[in-house]
């Protein structure tokens, strides 16, 4: 708001309190606001009628003192506190324009400015509350009540007085009260308000459910896991509060500019009203009259607001498409990126573990074979690659041996007794340690196409080798790309070995990648890259990742539903597991930062435009109100709120 007074808050209260206290909505017509406008309108209309036609000089006086009370008495109690408070604000400024057009026999312009000048109040105090709803909506997505399940009977219950582990019965077509996991029952769940996909998600007993997702179409039991103050939606509306408020570096130095540029811009006036009436003998009211017009167009509130609103608007986008930006300074900086690093394993890949190759290595052994006995024995381990060749084996209906004497070796591999012989499962550097020989060849093709290889064998030779790999993700090729059709540079650090490194990297035409980092080595690299290129993004999980992620110039955490972690730690979090969402980030910010600029540079530019016109008389007090004013600070909400509909 250009008065730079709050409109009030009750984010002290728990989100879904919002609720509980329902504020009385009355229609757009018959706010407080519109109503002074129309009325003060019909005041001012009557006045110039009676001026213009009637010639009645002081019956037009009083409509047009009237339409001053009506629609400028709060600017000019506000314009005066704050003057006595020591500051000059954008309200002293237009009580002083009306007040000198009064005096020097202008009432109907200085009836106009103040009404011209509420009007544009009127308009920002209107854009603000609307952006404010978009961001109570997501709360009240939620149902007030939930349906508990108790001693075989359904009992409707007030979210608040609901605890964890109770059991909600969901019904086709109900909203989902709390975030839990179900327990019976299969539907498909719109979780649009969550992670921003438009497509119903399939959800079955054992997965997890959010507050304010619809139930299309089956019945579900749900065991609930967060009370209403906890869920996933009611931590996204406080995050999303709490970005709108964190100003970026742009609209912090707009309001220092603006708080030294309102008392010059009365100095100018000063002495553009005094000095050709001193120095040159000019007309003193014509003079004063056009610095009173110099103090209206000067008025920095489309300005003031140009940044906000653009901010304000690019995170609501971001919201209902579930990418949460928490700050403007980050909506900004996305802008400057000039490297994206990305965690390889759950970012770029799976995180899943798929076998691939199972190569006999002993002519006394088949394939088969060399299966079964490597399943046999991981089927006692609990390593994720263990877990792989278990679930392959059973996919093939391959039943194990009897397994006895296992053993785990950390960090090389496992043995195991199978009819009285001893077989190893595991690294080429458990084999060199035991001294046994195996063929490098086979091995190093395998590395060499990106695949962790294990070997199968005993004391005396080599079994086979079984070959595993970390699925890509099929969206992470047309994100790489797209990145590049913006000139950002890709990155890939990882964990993971050199030559499954270089693999990954050559699939998806990744520019650098390092390999075999730890969590400390993660966070060198990221600050190596800042060095050299000034804005990095770093994409992760926000879990493993989150030293890297906070030392990149924007944190960027994949599939933040449900986890709190992912959502505490990145800048940015993307609630949905897709990396199709970081060109989209991009571009909403590229967007975001242009509206910013075409919005500062039109307020710049028409009210340049305008004083230049004030000293050669071409315009009068009201229609630097209504141009240089209300009609810019109009122009430049709509030019904001646009944002919301053009990136998708």
């Amino acid at each position: 708001m250009s008065s730079h007074e709050d409109m009030g808050s009750r984010e002290d209260f728990c989100p879904v309190c919002i609720l509980d206290f329902p504020e009385e909505v009355f229609p757009f017509w018959k706010k407080k606001g519109l109503i002074v406008l129309i009325s003060s309108g019909i005041l001012l209309f009557i006045g110039l009628m009676i001026d213009f036609f009637l010639k009645e000089e002081f019956l037009a006086l009083l409509f047009f003192f009237s339409v001053a009370l009506i629609s400028g008495h709060e600017i000019v109690i506000k314009g005066i506190t704050s003057l006595f408070n020591g500051h000059v604000t954008i309200n002293f400024l237009m009580t002083l324009a009306s007040v000198g057009a009064f005096l020097i026999g202008h009432p109907e312009e200085g009836a106009a400015v103040l009404l011209l000048f509420y009007g544009a109040e009127f308009l920002e105090e209107y854009a603000a509350e609307k952006q404010k709803k978009s961001t109570e909506s997501l709360i009240k997505l939620a149902p007030e009540t939930a349906t508990v399940k108790k001693d075989g009977k359904e009992l409707s219950v007030h979210v608040h007085d609901v605890n964890s582990t109770d059991i909600i019965v969901v019904r086709p077509g109900e909203k989902i009260p709390l975030d839990g996991v179900i327990i019976e029952g299969y539907s498909s769940i719109n979780q649009a308000p969550i992670t921003g996909e438009s497509i119903p998600v399939a959800k079955t007993v054992g997965d997890e459910v959010y507050a304010g997702t619809l139930n299309c179409e089956g019945f579900l039991e749900i065991s609930v896991s967060k009370k209403s103050d906890e869920t996933m939606l009611s931590k996204i509306s406080k995050l999303i509060n709490e970005a709108q408020m964190r100003k970026a570096p742009a609209e912090r130095f707009i309001e220092k500019f603006s708080k030294y540029y309102t008392p010059i811009v009365i100095l100018f006036a000063f002495f553009v009203a005094t000095i050709p009436v001193l120095l040159f003998d000019k007309d003193f009211k014509d003079w004063f009259y056009k610095a009173l017009i110099l103090l209206v167009v000067s008025c920095p509130c489309a300005l003031a607001i140009s940044i906000p609103v653009s901010i304000v608007s690019g995170i609501t986008n971001g919201a209902k498409n579930g990418v949460l930006i928490k700050g403007g300074s980050y909506v900004e900086e996305l802008n400057k990126i000039r490297v994206f690093a990305f965690d390889k394993t759950g970012t770029l890949t799976e995180g899943k573990l798929e076998l691939t190759d199972v190569i006999p290595l002993n002519d006394s052994f088949s394939k088969e074979e060399t299966l079964k006995i490597a399943a046999s024995i991981e089927f006692f381990s609990e390593h994720p690659i263990g877990k792989a060749i278990v679930e392959y084996a059973e996919e093939k209906g391959i039943k194990p041996f009897f397994v006895s004497d296992f053993k785990a070796l950390p960090g090389r591999g496992i043995m195991g007794e199978i009819d009285r012989k001893f077989y190893y499962i595991g690294s080429k550097n458990l084999f060199k340690e035991l001294f046994i020989d195996f063929p490098e060849k086979p091995v190093e093709t395998l590395e060499n196409q990106g695949k962790t290889v294990f070997l199968v064998g005993t004391e005396k030779g080599i079994l086979g080798a079984i070959a595993v790999v970390d699925k890509i993700k099929k969206e992470s090729i047309t994100v790489i790309k797209e990145l590049k059709k913006r000139e950002i540079k890709t990155v890939m650090i990882t964990g993971d070995g050199e030559k499954t490194a270089k693999a990954v990297a050559k699939k998806l035409d990744i520019d650098e990648y390092y390999a075999e980092l730890s969590p400390k080595n993660k966070v060198e690299t990221v600050e190596k890259l800042i060095e050299q290129y000034g804005y990095v993004a770093m994409v992760g999980d926000g879990v493993n990742d989150a030293p890297a992620l906070a030392k990149s110039t924007v944190g960027i955490a994949m599939g933040a539903a449900g986890s709190d972690i992912a959502l505490e730690t990145a800048d940015v979090a993307l609630m949905k597991d897709d990396l199709l969402k970081i060109p989209y980030l991009i571009d909403l910010s590229k967007k975001t930062v242009r509206v910013m600029k075409q919005n500062v540079s039109l307020s710049i530019s028409i009210k340049s435009a305008l004083i230049f016109l004030v000293f050669p008389g071409l315009i009068t007090l009201w229609m630097a109100v209504g141009i240089g004013d209300m009609g810019l600070s109009l122009t430049v909400i709509l030019n904001a709120i646009r944002i919301q509909f053009t990136i998708r």
